[in-house]
């Protein structure tokens, strides 16, 4: 070089030190890669591959009704995901994915010609190996070395793995926000679906969130998942992924995005709850993380239709009782537009609670609401759908319940499926059914709404059963010679102080009414207190409490004074259920059970329930013909008494039960029966009070009970039981009645019983009906 003129050698020196830099950073490099190679970490991680999957609870008839753990994922095969969704990744993520030997050379130079043009954002140009090695290995700190590993263990990844097993860890690996990792898990969370039935217009959506899963979460920003899905969308026609058709029809495409995150196959949330805690007690290692599925009893059909049954016996109630204004306010001032972001945002921080929408009133005067409803749609509400909340929109209404600009309410679809005003109703409620012949849980829902309060009124909640505890006293007395046709006076009864040792006790009917001698049976049918008391005098208030014990309850919650005769103990829905399946099943006390089977990650029983038939005689409750008599003189009082519309609306003649409102109307009581299933719903405050006048067990509680009959009776047959052994028959047609064979000689009658007990001075209120 020295033989070349000056000039010459001065206008080659740049390109010889550049020459020297580029073979120094290339020796430099092979040296990172001799040492840095074979320190790599291993693979195992990825060619056995084993995420954490969460506990996942089914219905008996496997639908999905809860999961738990960190990360909720659905672990997919390539072959299983359909051929859009990988579409999908590859033109949002990595068009030449199956090009590239885990660097894309091309794509670098590409992104980085677009930044240096600049005017928009920085691209990046990751592949999905790199992602991969991203996910499993480091961090996400954006240094050289970091990067230099994350091109090492892609080029390591790409020598050992193929491009399908590589492509199916990211699908199942990736998080995509809401606590989703993978595809498979997140087309369930947001659309409700499994993988393999998404859409063009769904699976773009879902391409574009590993780029940013928060920004472009389409429930948390909706907007810019919209502009980042038609970025897909764009990307997918370009590569001609899908035609032209295909494109415009995605973009116009409406997406329903699930906003409901605690939503399922079915609102069963309380049930999950509880096989969670079942399966955590016996299995408390990795648990949430080993992918355990839990079968509970719960019939899907079944399920659905006491979970709407009881929300539409809440709300129904809580529309009689008028309105009670404005859940909350929104200051206004910084509210530019009726399509103000900060109006999703306000509202996206207000949970919905089932079918009850927040939404936030644009303007309201007396004959209209305009309202921004959580999603996105402004809704007009006028005559009828206003009408409930209409005296919150006079000016004399107070200023801090008014329905004007600003306040936060409630709307709900009426049955033609356009909006109206709702509110969150304050009582709360619970209903479940069981298998008489066996114990399994049919339905259970332990309140009007789990997220906003997770007390399991079936399981937790102690109240005062009022006359639907009557059926215990009267199975009681048959063993002690009573029959359903025995005359006992319905008339006024006085407890003196004298015997009470404080004040006297005068007990009334629940109507104020008294028809003086009747059979036993028609008492029933009627809920006559004054009878009731009578048959507990004569029987003795000990061994009705005694006798009470054969069918679930704790003696100890039902003490031995006059009040028991009137429900005045304390019971759970869960041990009234039992008690009516001994009614149901022929005497027979079964113990109720909602899990199944529990299954280990590769479908292998770990746990299996124990089940009992009815028909084995360890567990016999209670004679079999007292079982048939009782049977007899429910389906008296569901075809004559208290609970007769049960009958009315359902068509049948073989349902039986009783009503039960306590004193006050505080709690409001139905539970009852078919021999095929029997069920108990129960409404009333968390903090007791007074239901309202006139809410009995009949008018708020049997409602709930049938329309969950009318689903689980659907196309089961009429059947009444046969009379067992054992047994008299006297009377005829409707006064048809029976006896025990060896009380015939000498039917009881109580006329000329004498008070023998006393009520408890502190339980001077009793139940009513």
């Amino acid at each position: 070089m020295s033989s070349l003129p000056l000039p010459l050698r001065l206008a080659l020196y740049p390109a010889v030190i550049l020459a020297g830099i580029v073979a120094m950073v290339i020796a430099i490099g092979l040296i990172i890669l001799i040492l840095a190679y074979p320190n790599l970490p291993s693979l195992e991680v990825l060619t056995d591959y084993r995420p954490k999957i969460p506990l996942r609870i089914f219905t008996a008839d496997g639908y999905l009704i809860g999961e738990f753990g960190e990360e909720r994922r659905a672990v997919v095969s390539i072959q299983e995901v359909p051929p859009v969704m990988k579409q999908a990744i590859l033109s949002a993520e990595d068009d030449r994915f199956y090009q590239h030997g885990g660097i894309d050379y091309l794509g670098i130079l590409r992104a980085a010609g677009a930044n240096l043009i600049g005017g928009g954002k920085r691209q990046g140009a990751s592949t999905i190996t790199q992602q991969v090695a991203r996910n499993f290995f480091l961090t996400g700190e954006k240094t050289y070395t970091r990067k230099l590993y994350e091109a090492l263990l892609s080029f390591k990844i790409e020598s050992n793995l193929s491009k399908d097993q590589i492509f199916e860890l990211y699908i199942n690996q990736i998080f995509l926000g809401q606590r989703a990792y993978g595809f498979a898990a997140a087309a369930q969370i947001y659309f409700g679906k499994p993988l393999k039935d998404i859409s063009i217009a769904e699976a773009a959506m879902l391409a574009g969130l590993p780029k940013a899963p928060s920004a472009y979460n389409p429930i948390v920003n909706p907007k810019r998942a919209r502009l980042r899905q038609q970025y897909v969308l764009r990307r997918m026609h370009e590569l001609n992924f899908i035609s032209d058709t295909q494109y415009e029809a995605a973009l116009k495409e409406p997406l329903i995005v699930k906003r409901e995150l605690a939503e399922y196959a079915v609102h069963a949330e309380y049930v999950a709850e509880m096989a969670r805690q079942i399966t955590a007690e016996r299995f408390p290692e990795d648990v949430y993380s080993r992918g355990m599925r839990v079968y509970t009893t719960l019939i899907k059909a079944e399920q659905e239709a006491a979970y709407a049954s009881l929300r539409k016996g809440v709300m129904d109630y809580d529309r009689r009782h008028g309105y009670r204004g404005a859940e909350s306010y929104l200051d206004m001032k910084d509210i530019q537009s009726d399509q103000d972001e900060a109006i999703d945002e306000a509202l996206q921080d207000i949970s919905d609670t089932g079918d009850l929408i927040p939404a936030l009133v644009l303007a309201a005067d007396a004959k209209q609401i305009r309202a921004y409803r959580k999603g996105g749609e402004i809704v007009a509400l006028h005559g009828d759908a206003m009408k409930f909340a209409a005296k919150m929109l006079d000016d004399k209404a107070p200023p801090n319940k008014r329905i004007k600009r600003g306040a936060i309410i409630r709307l709900q679809k009426d049955d033609k499926g356009g909006w109206q005003i709702a509110q969150l109703p304050e009582v709360e409620s619970a209903f479940v059914a069981v298998a008489p012949q066996d114990g399994a849980i049919r339905a259970l829902v332990g309140g009007f709404d789990f997220n906003r309060n997770k007390f399991n009124h079936v399981t937790q909640a102690w109240r005062q059963p009022g006359s639907s505890f009557k059926p215990f006293i009267y199975s009681a007395s048959l063993e002690k010679g009573y029959n359903p046709n025995s005359i006992i006076a319905d008339e006024p009864i006085v407890i003196p102080a004298s015997q009470t040792g404080a004040q006297a006790w005068e007990p009334h009917n629940y109507d104020g009414k008294y028809e003086g001698p009747m059979k036993m049976r028609t008492a029933l049918a009627k809920s006559k207190n004054m009878v009731s008391i009578r048959i507990l005098q004569s029987i003795g208030t000990q061994y009705a409490q005694d006798y009470a014990g054969k069918f679930g309850f704790d003696p100890e919650k039902h003490p031995p004074y006059l009040t028991m005769a009137l429900g005045a103990g304390s019971v759970t829905p869960w041990q009234m259920v039992t008690a009516y399946s001994v009614f149901a099943n022929g005497g027979y006390k079964i113990s109720p059970y909602v899990v199944h089977e529990i299954r280990d990650e590769k479908n292998q029983v770990l746990a299996q329930s124990a089940q009992v038939q009815a028909g084995e005689e360890s567990i016999r409750a209670i004679d079999p013909r007292n079982a048939f008599m009782m049977d007899a003189m429910l389906r008296d009082v569901a075809i004559y008494g208290t609970a007769a519309k049960a009958s009315v609306a359902l068509k049948r003649h073989d349902l039986a039960g009783k009503t039960g409102t306590t004193n006050e109307y505080v709690d409001a009581w139905f539970c009852g029966y078919q021999m095929t299933v029997a069920g108990c719903a129960w409404i009333g405050f968390d903090q007791p009070k007074k239901l309202g006048d006139k809410e009995t067990g009949g008018a708020a509680a049997l409602p709930i009970w049938i329309g969950y009959m009318s689903r689980a009776l659907r196309d089961v047959p009429i059947t009444i039981p046969q009379a067992p052994e054992g047994l008299i028959s006297i009377g005829e047609g409707r006064d048809r009645s029976y006896i025990y064979a060896e009380n015939a000689a000498a039917p009881r009658s109580p006329e000329e019983d004498e008070p023998t007990e006393q009520p408890k001075p502190e339980l001077d209120k009793p139940p009513a009906d």
